[in-house]
């Protein structure tokens, strides 16, 4: 075991077009759908690794900007290979999204992995002002934030995407990438804060304590102890890397204590 491989994914999608009479207040039905969403483009890359995969429907005229068929394999591979999947907004949207449509397109599942949610992170453990990448990227990132798209703000990059204008794509592959780049940073930022991150330790074959945080064998025993559901204590530890705390396994009451131990 050389440990798990860690993708950070994103995808963008295309907006439905539908028949309606007004702006405001209006529940659309199935029959008022003229067309259906699809993947626009998709970006990843592993953690550890320098290189950012990034693909799109551009190129291929108007009437091909809404196939996404050219991105499935491809998506489906690296979800395939993934153990963990790191996404903003991955558990609801990204994530759920590329399912619809390989499933969609006849692909099998991939096999299993675990999603890492930056956003439902970042709401669980702190109160930010806002849980949305602008502004978390913003405030941890030292790197990359999120890009802003200025040449075509707002909806506009997604209107003139639609119409496999050159220009825009070009945008959409930099907003695109970007928002990978400044994931995977919140992402290294906050997981130390995690509890509930997968156990990277799980992955190792050392014979040695190892970080479940970020998979670091530069562990530390630290004084004091950790209590658990008021039965025992165990030893706790923390990373000298990512500085994420965690405990032993083996509980540090000797059974003839616990078993004189009172519990309420």
């Amino acid at each position: 075991m050389t440990g798990p491989r860690i993708l950070v994914a994103d995808i963008e999608t295309s907006p439905l077009e539908l028949y309606g009479w007004k702006l405001f207040d209006e529940n659309f039905n199935l029959e008022q759908i003229k067309t259906d969403w699809t993947i626009l483009s998709f970006s990843a890359k592993w953690v550890g690794e320098k290189k950012i995969i990034y693909m799109d429907t551009g190129g291929r005229g108007v009437d091909k900007v809404r196939d996404d068929r050219i991105l499935m394999q491809p998506l489906w591979d690296l979800l395939n290979e993934a153990d963990i999947v790191v996404a903003q907004n991955g558990k609801k949207f990204d994530v759920r999204k590329i399912r619809a449509r390989l499933i969609a397109h006849g692909f099998p599942p991939p096999s299993p992995f675990r999603v890492v949610d930056t956003m439902l992170v970042a709401r669980k453990y702190f109160a930010f002002t806002s849980q949305k990448l602008a502004y978390t990227s913003k405030l941890l990132a030292k790197n990359y934030k999120k890009d802003e798209h200025k040449e075509f703000p707002g909806f506009e990059l997604w209107a003139e995407v639609l119409k496999d204008n050159p220009k825009a794509w070009a945008v959409m592959k930099r907003y695109n990438k970007r928002d990978i780049l400044a994931t995977e940073e919140v992402y290294l930022t906050t997981r130390a804060w995690d509890d509930q991150h997968p156990n990277l330790g799980t992955f190792s074959a050392a014979e040695q304590h190892i970080c479940p945080h970020c998979g670091s064998e530069n562990v530390i025993g630290r004084n004091g102890w950790r209590e658990v559901k008021q039965q025992g204590v165990y030893k706790r530890y923390q990373c000298k890397d990512c500085k994420g705390w965690s405990r032993g396994k083996i509980m540090q009451n000797p059974i003839e204590k616990r078993r004189t131990q009172l519990a309420y």
